[in-house]
């Protein structure tokens, strides 16, 4: 694999996103944050900072799991429909570096984006005079963006063999159930039934567990997991990133266009 060429289409397909307008989320969130901080202590006279707080990182979430998913399951889509894959795959582009720039591309705007929304997002407590544990939210903000990352590689992964709005929803579905996957688990064992543990425990293993990486409810009250776990989450995402990226180049390889 060459580094130039995985940069090429990385940067071609970060200026692509940002010129869909993707940068109206900021727009989006800060005015979330600025009615929120104006509403809420009217409404939640003791508990309105944790409020406050939880809705700010919840909604940088949020937001980046929306544009990770939509924008994600579209990449090639969109080169295969405008027939440039045809141009960029066979010379001298290999399969591989088409797929893994594509996904650089996408997470450098995720990156910019949860940035902007961070320092909008810390800037506004200080306004309002709310204290915040900063280490731990960092520390909670550098796993969700490597959530947003995980999540693009499994938007690619069914947008290389699906159509968009069928990717989108398997999208969906698999964060919705990478956050639930464990709580399957435990219901299946409730239940005494070999074969329903059986299934739960195989959309255990196959699903990534994307608990591991939600630490939003521990930053608020500044208490995270021990640094080992931290560690060992981290190693597991980048693990399953590194997994599904070669699950897509595989699977586009093969495909006839």
């Amino acid at each position: 694999m060459n580094i130039t060429r995985i940069s090429a289409i990385a940067h071609n397909g970060f200026r692509e996103v940002i010129r869909d307008r993707i940068l109206y989320v900021i727009g989006f969130f800060a005015l979330l944050l600025l009615l929120a901080s104006r509403i809420l202590p009217s409404i939640a006279v003791s508990a309105d900072d944790k409020i406050l707080l939880d809705l700010g990182i919840g909604a940088i979430n949020l937001l980046g799991v929306i544009v990770a998913i939509f924008v994600g399951t579209g990449l090639i889509n969109k080169e295969i429909e405008k027939k440039t894959v045809l141009i960029l795959v066979p010379k001298p582009i290999n399969t591989a570096e088409f797929i893994i720039g594509k996904h650089i591309g996408l997470v450098a705007v995720l990156t910019i984006l949860v940035g902007v929304m961070t320092m909008l997002y810390l800037g506004i407590m200080a306004i309002s005079g709310v204290e915040y544990p900063l280490g731990s939210l960092v520390i909670a903000l550098i796993y969700i963006l490597l959530e947003l990352s995980l999540l693009t590689a499994v938007a690619i992964t069914f947008g290389v063999f699906t159509s968009s709005i069928l990717a989108t929803l398997l999208s969906f579905g698999v964060y919705i159930m990478g956050h639930l996957s464990r709580d399957l688990l435990e219901l299946g064992k409730i239940t005494e039934n070999e074969s329903i543990q059986n299934l739960t425990r195989t959309l255990f293993l196959i699903l990534p567990d994307l608990e591991r990486l939600n630490l939003k409810n521990e930053a608020v009250y500044n208490i995270l997991p021990p640094t080992g776990e931290l560690i060992n989450s981290f190693i597991y995402a980048l693990l399953y990133i590194v997994l599904l990226l070669t699950m897509s180049v595989i699977i586009f390889s093969r495909r006839q266009f």
